[in-house]
């Protein structure tokens, strides 16, 4: 990338309205169609994306006569910058309507099966704040990064350095190829799974090698995505453990799931930032709790 120095003594602060601008010439296209919509000259526009490329110190555009595209750093900045202005536009209206907004994070499931439930009591309830759920692929369902008041996790790996609180358990299920010999069955031991290759979504997944003795363990393949996780299931090379959010949320043709009778329970817990809690925090956490107990004792399964 382009570097470009600046010697001044003094290096302003980051303003929103550098952001805009850089935002509204790539969506434009132009200078002159930016300067359009912003309601300033072409110059003015000129002028701002210069100090902001001062300041950042990278190229973030590349002009031509006929067109104007962002750089790699520009792309990077690009995207940030949107999320800057939305959280920005968003305070603002909070502020000035008294409307609050809740996202609530998670890596693939939400709440399982009771999602839909907690969205229509959500919005029957609370009114006074939009409910969004938003799904992020990383263990901490976007909450580390910012994208979330709230996340539903389900490894206790990472409840550390979060504020947590324990909502419910949820059974474990083995996920099989429609075809194979133990989708005809009502359920499937622990033990006899070290006899197949289990699959592992490694980067959000509940299920790890040392659910078995070290002595006993299967052999293990992994994988970087759910679809492709499913996927492979389906062709019968593999085997999966899941909780039982991901029956409910992912059913697939192709795929069946059974539990794993004698397996323990994965715990789902809520997160959310110690020294930042949104006000309905515990509002979301008592509707949660009252909605797996609800649902009966996931950890049990029958004969």
């Amino acid at each position: 990338m382009d570097e470009i120095r600046d010697d001044s003594p003094t290096v302003k602060a980051l303003e929103l309205k550098q952001l805009r601008y850089l935002v509204a010439i790539v969506d434009t296209g132009s200078f002159t169609e930016a300067a359009h919509r912003l309601g300033t000259s072409q110059a003015a526009v000129s002028r701002t994306l210069s100090a902001l490329e001062r300041l950042l110190g990278v190229r973030l555009l590349h002009r031509t006569s006929r067109s104007v595209a962002p750089t790699t750093a520009g792309v990077r900045v690009l995207t940030r910058a949107r999320i800057l202005l939305s959280g920005a536009d968003e305070l603002v209206r909070e502020a000035t309507s008294g409307h609050v907004r809740l996202h609530i994070g998670h890596a693939w499931s939400a709440f399982g099966r009771r999602t839909t439930e907690f969205q229509r009591r959500w919005h029957a309830e609370h009114p006074e704040t939009e409910l969004r759920l938003i799904r992020h692929d990383s263990p901490t369902g976007g909450l580390a990064e910012g994208l979330c008041d709230i996340a539903v996790v389900r490894s206790p790996k990472e409840l550390a350095p979060w504020s947590h609180a324990l909502i419910g358990h949820e059974r474990r299920y083995v996920a099989v190829a429609s075809d194979d010999p133990w989708a005809r069955r009502r359920h499937v031991r622990l033990g006899e799974i070290p006899a197949r290759t289990l699959l592992i979504y490694r980067r959000t997944g509940t299920t790890a090698p040392d659910l078995w003795p070290e002595h006993e363990r299967p052999a293990v393949e992994y994988t970087h995505d759910i679809d492709d996780w499913l996927a492979d299931i389906a062709t019968g090379r593999f085997v999966g453990i899941t909780p039982e959010a991901t029956v409910s949320q992912y059913r697939r043709p192709g795929v069946t799931y059974r539990p794993v009778r004698d397996a323990d329970p994965v715990s789902v817990h809520l997160i959310w930032r110690s020294h930042d809690p949104h006000p309905a925090t515990h509002t979301v956490i008592a509707l949660a709790t009252a909605l797996y107990r609800e649902g009966g004792d996931e950890t049990k399964v029958r004969p």
